[in-house]
């Protein structure tokens, strides 16, 4: 059988592009090297535009209410406790739990007409998946296997990343959260991220720059750095394991090649600073099948992957010129605690940099 689309990777991104792919009429299959939920590290907040891309996958519904929570803008924490906030000016973002949101999709996915296979793909020509179940051909090869995308680097897409790598470690506290906002703990060369998941349950997420911590890295010497946070913290119970992802940044040469197209964090990555990974790959996702043509021969396919990959620029340049502007600032710490301090002065200045990025 040669099927429409071969989606390689069965995360978020995969999940989305497999419901889309399937409405749309196209036979879908995804293959997914795990055989379980992937419970991988994440900041685990979707923003309003990721919620809204969440609604249309119809999968709202699905998610338990014990394991997601909404929230209703961001704060910003300096060293010395001054804050500054800002509410999204429509709508909410979601935190919830990847393991639940990964149920709720793959269910839809499946309900959609999708045909989901433990496989991992060990090779890739033109429409041809060498994987360890069998090969499998495709009109379409979606590449949505991550930061670490094997998909991206075997169709030669990869480029070196240049500057310090980052990285992130997460865990979940069973303890009620204490805002309806995401917090930014803000330090020397790190940051921390608290997002409430449930009515009683915050995800502890730390972004750190690897030459900027004297110590080797671990959460409780990550936690240690904000004593405010480790107060509030103090003798809950953990709600998980310590997970971590990184390096973090990603680049590519193109989203497309052939009959491939990359979405997600395979489609390149600057940083989890602005909390945007969810909303891009569904964002992507939903692009992607968008564009495609109703039969994928060429040369509309080709016409079609030019379509998509000029469509993701706006969405990316929204997510990577503020990402970037963040990532300068948390390498600059005495620029960085300027900035937020003229920020808390002109807090409307914050609400109206907020909308660039939610």
């Amino acid at each position: 059988m040669i099927w429409d689309v071969a989606i390689c990777g069965g995360g978020p991104a995969g999940l989305a592009a497999a419901i889309h792919s399937a409405r749309a009429g196209f036979s879908t299959v995804v293959l997914e090297r795990a055989p379980d939920a992937p419970d991988k590290a994440c900041g685990e907040g979707l923003m309003p535009h990721g919620l809204e891309a969440l609604g249309r996958l119809s999968v709202l519904a699905d998610l338990p209410p014990d394991q997601c929570a909404p929230f209703r803008g961001i704060r910003y924490v300096q060293e010395d406790g001054g804050a500054v906030e800002g509410r999204f000016a429509h709508g909410s973002g979601l935190g919830v739990r990847r393991i639940a949101l990964w149920r709720a999709v793959q269910k839809r996915a499946r309900e959609a007409g999708a045909e989901i296979r433990t496989a991992g793909v060990r090779g890739l020509r033109g429409g041809r998946l060498d994987t360890d179940g069998g090969p499998v051909e495709a009109r379409l090869v979606v590449g949505a296997d991550g930061l670490n995308s094997a998909v991206r680097r075997a169709a030669g897409l990869e480029l070196p990343v240049r500057g310090p790598r980052r990285f992130g470690l997460r865990r979940h506290f069973q303890l009620a959260p204490w805002s309806d906002l995401v917090e930014v703990h803000w330090s020397a060369g790190a940051e921390a991220y608290v997002t409430p998941v449930g009515p009683c349950s915050v995800n502890v997420a730390f972004l750190w720059q690897e030459d900027a911590l004297c110590e080797k890295a671990s959460f409780e010497s990550l936690l240690g750095r904000f004593p405010a946070l480790r107060e509030r913290v103090h003798g809950a119970t953990a709600g998980s394991e310590s997970r971590g992802a990184g390096p973090l940044s990603r680049r590519v040469k193109a989203r497309t090649a052939g009959r491939l197209a990359l979405i997600g964090d395979a489609a390149g990555y600057v940083d989890a600073i602005t909390g945007q990974g969810l909303s891009l790959a569904f964002g992507s996702a939903e692009l992607l099948v968008q564009a495609l043509p109703r039969e994928l021969e060429e040369p509309a396919l080709s016409r079609a992957l030019r379509h998509y990959e000029a469509s993701l620029r706006s969405g990316w340049l929204r997510y990577a010129v503020p990402a970037r502007s963040l990532l300068a600032l948390a390498r600059r710490p005495a620029l960085r605690r300027r900035a937020l301090s003229v920020l808390q002065r002109h807090p409307r200045w914050f609400s109206l940099l907020l909308r660039a990025v939610a």
